[in-house]
């Protein structure tokens, strides 16, 4: 008998599914109290772990809500469901600059006492820090010249074999010589850009898109073309083949799972589909996976990459949004363009920084690093079905959000008459600073909207101020 290719659901959704059944039916009943995490753990014979997210994933939908010292109970709100924003549908007119609220955004980011959902990194607590410090010291005592020494162009001999090794998890079957280091996702997208592209080019990118690529695409005189993007699926593949056929472009990025700011996921056919019609026009395709790792599935997707046959991907990394920010590590598998992508890097950089670059390989090779991701995985889904049950309860009327299935990013999209620069200045005023959604694109759209870092630890500092948010979403 031939094996079910049918993907084994989760646990705890089996669990939510099964206790939403029965609220939905009116056996259990608004009001109702449901059985205690340990009941659920006897029944069903499963972890208190596994307990405590089937009933965080029937919070997140508003299906029950937790009375302290009380115990799980059927929600009165449960009737009200968050409605997932639309499909794109960008005009590519005129640029709209917004470099002013960029700029701002990023200085308040940093101030200290702020509850700072505009930075899409995890909080520092939710990283093995004493590992890492002890993989650097352990790196300046074996690197020549305790790691004041050029590097190889390439890049940390160590760190390119563990990468390779790393790709196996999404079907890559990258090597050693396939790699070439840099100073962090952003840097590897640079020397992209740079490499394929002249001043005057057009790109395509999806819209809403991450204001940094749009920064820096602005920087190099490229002219942007948003592409449709629906919050769940990403690039609207019609819409890819619109501009295909209407324009030349130098090249395309995409962020195929997770996107920043939707945290949209691309469906395996859609990937292979992108890379099939991109190599049918030549055109390479910069796919920044730098949010791969950080799934709430079962299994880690794969990437526009791993259908590559023609060497048109140039797929773009980092450790930056799951082990270490500050390290700047991160990783171009180029391709074809390797020689083009070597000669920017000998230009701009020269070398990397040797003694990150080993301690995050060394960090790699003891095997620390999907130890790490599994626990990352569990808090940062956790904090997602968090926001949304604070969002469902305290937000205004209408409010939308996106449903990611990986990745730091919720997008949130407010009534047609809130402006989120205005709602951004205000919360500056109670200490929190979010993301306006007009940071995200270059056209006039997403006045309305706001992305949200669930990168935070929750704990009732975040919670407040998340409501405090909504509170002030209402005016």
């Amino acid at each position: 008998m031939r094996k079910s290719s049918v993907k084994k659901e989760l646990l705890y959704v089996k669990i939510a599914k099964s206790l939403e059944q029965q609220i939905s039916i009116d056996l259990l009943k608004v009001g109702d109290k449901l059985p205690s995490i340990r009941m659920i753990c006897r029944q069903h014979g499963v972890s208190m772990t596994t307990a405590q997210f089937a009933y965080y994933e029937l919070e997140a939908k508003s299906l029950i809500e937790s009375r302290p010292q009380s115990g799980y109970y059927v929600s009165n709100t449960f009737r009200r469901r968050l409605a997932i924003p639309g499909i794109s549908m960008p005009e590519n007119r005129k640029p709209v600059r917004g470099d002013d609220i960029f700029e701002d955004a990023a200085i308040n980011a940093a101030e200290k006492n702020f509850t700072v959902f505009s930075r899409g990194v995890p909080a520092m607590a939710l990283l093995p820090i004493a590992k890492l410090n002890k993989a650097a010291v352990q790196a300046v005592r074996t690197l020549p010249g305790g790691g004041t020494v050029y590097e190889s162009l390439k890049g940390n001999e160590k760190l390119r074999a563990q990468i390779a090794k790393w790709s196996f998890n999404w079907k890559g079957n990258l090597v050693e010589k396939d790699i070439l280091t840099t100073a962090g996702c952003m840097s590897a997208i640079s020397y992209c850009l740079m490499s394929l592209t002249k001043r005057g080019d057009k790109i395509a990118v999806e819209s809403p898109c991450f204001y940094g690529i749009l920064q820096l695409a602005h920087s190099l005189g490229l002219q942007v073309l948003e592409l449709p993007t629906s919050p769940q699926t990403g690039v609207d593949l019609d819409g890819l083949k619109k501009i295909l056929r209407k324009t030349k472009l130098a090249a395309c990025l995409f962020v195929s799972n997770f996107s920043n700011p939707f945290g949209s996921l691309m469906p395996d056919e859609n990937k292979k589909e992108a890379v099939k019609l991109l190599a049918k026009y030549h055109l390479p395709l910069i796919e920044d996976d730098i949010y791969g790792d950080v799934y709430f599935g079962d299994r880690r997707p794969v990437c526009c990459k791993s259908f590559d046959e023609e060497g048109i991907v140039l797929l773009c990394n980092s450790f930056s949004k799951t082990l270490a920010p500050a390290y700047r590590v991160g990783w171009v598998a180029p391709g074809n363009f390797m020689e083009q992508i070597t000669r920017v890097k000998l230009f701009h950089s020269l070398s990397g920084t040797s003694i990150t670059h080993e301690a995050i390989g060394s960090f790699l090779e003891t095997g620390r690093y999907e130890a790490h991701l599994r626990k990352l995985r569990r808090v940062l889904h956790n904090n997602y079905l968090q926001y949304v049950r604070v969002i469902s309860e305290h937000f205004p009327e209408g409010t939308k959000i996106s449903r990611p299935q990986g990745g730091l990013s919720l997008w949130v999209e407010l009534p047609k008459q809130t402006d989120t620069i205005d709602l951004y200045n205000a919360a500056i005023g109670k200490k929190i600073t979010i993301s306006p959604g007009s940071m995200f694109t270059l056209q006039n759209q997403f006045n309305n909207c706001m992305r949200l870092s669930y990168g935070l630890e929750w704990n009732d500092k975040t919670e407040n101020a998340l409501k405090i948010l909504g509170k002030l979403a209402k005016g």
